[in-house]
C-alpha cells in the first residue's frame, strides 16, 4: 500500500521542485560606482550603541535609574566564592503602592520591578541569550561590564561599592590568656 503512494508523492514533489530554468540571475550592482563605499564608516573608541531603542522594553524603564551593585555573601560556608559578580537593580519606585497580604502577611508593591534583578553568567548560553534578548537574571564579572551594559540600554545608572570586610585575626589562645578585667566564667549546669 505504501510503495503504490510513493510514486505519486515523489510525482507531486517534483511540481514543487527548482530547476535551473526557473532561477535568475540578477547582477549585483557595483557598490563603488556609485561613489558609495561597502564599508561601514569606523565608530571613535569607546562608543557605544543604543540597544535599548531596539530591545522592546516598556518606556517607563528607560527613564528609571538602576543600581549597579556587588550583593553582600550570602552566610554560608561558601559565600566568599560566589559573591564575586555585580548586579543591576531597578529603584523602588516612589508612589507604587506598598502593602501588606491581610491573609498571608507578605509585603506587595504596585511595582513591577520591584523584586526583579539583571544578572549575567559567563556561560555561553547567557552570553546568547544576553545578546538576543534582555535576560531577566545576569551576573557581571566586572563593574566596567555592568556599565557598558548600562550605557548600551540607555538608562540613567549609579554604582554602589561594596563594603570592604575587616577581618581581625582571632587565635584560640585569647580566650584563656590574663586580662586585668573581671573573670568571665562560663557555668556548665
Amino acid at each position: 500500500m505504501l510503495s503504490l503512494r510513493l510514486p505519486t508523492l515523489r510525482s507531486k514533489a517534483r511540481t514543487f521542485a527548482s530547476t535551473a530554468r526557473a532561477a535568475t540571475n540578477i547582477p549585483v550592482r557595483a557598490v563603488e560606482a556609485e561613489g558609495q563605499s561597502h564599508v561601514p564608516a569606523e565608530r571613535p573608541e569607546g562608543a557605544v550603541t543604543q540597544a535599548g531603542v531596539v530591545s522592546g522594553a516598556p518606556d517607563e524603564l528607560h527613564r528609571r535609574p538602576i543600581r549597579i551593585y556587588r550583593p553582600a555573601p550570602s552566610p554560608t560556608s561558601s559565600a566568599k566564592g560566589t559573591s564575586h559578580h555585580w548586579r543591576i537593580d531597578w529603584d523602588i519606585l516612589q508612589g507604587a503602592g506598598r502593602w501588606e497580604n491581610p491573609l498571608m502577611g507578605w509585603a506587595s508593591s504596585g511595582d513591577y520591578m520591584q523584586g526583579t534583578h539583571l544578572k549575567v553568567g559567563p556561560s555561553l548560553l547567557t552570553r546568547l541569550l544576553r545578546m538576543l534578548t534582555l535576560c531577566i537574571h545576569t551576573q557581571f564579572n566586572s563593574k566596567e561590564d555592568a556599565i557598558v551594559f548600562a550605557e548600551k540600554q540607555g538608562w540613567e545608572y549609579y554604582c554602589q561599592e561594596p563594603q570592604v570586610q575587616k577581618f581581625v585575626t582571632k587565635s584560640y589562645a585569647n580566650n584563656y590568656g590574663y586580662q586585668p578585667k573581671k573573670l568571665r566564667i562560663h557555668h556548665t549546669k
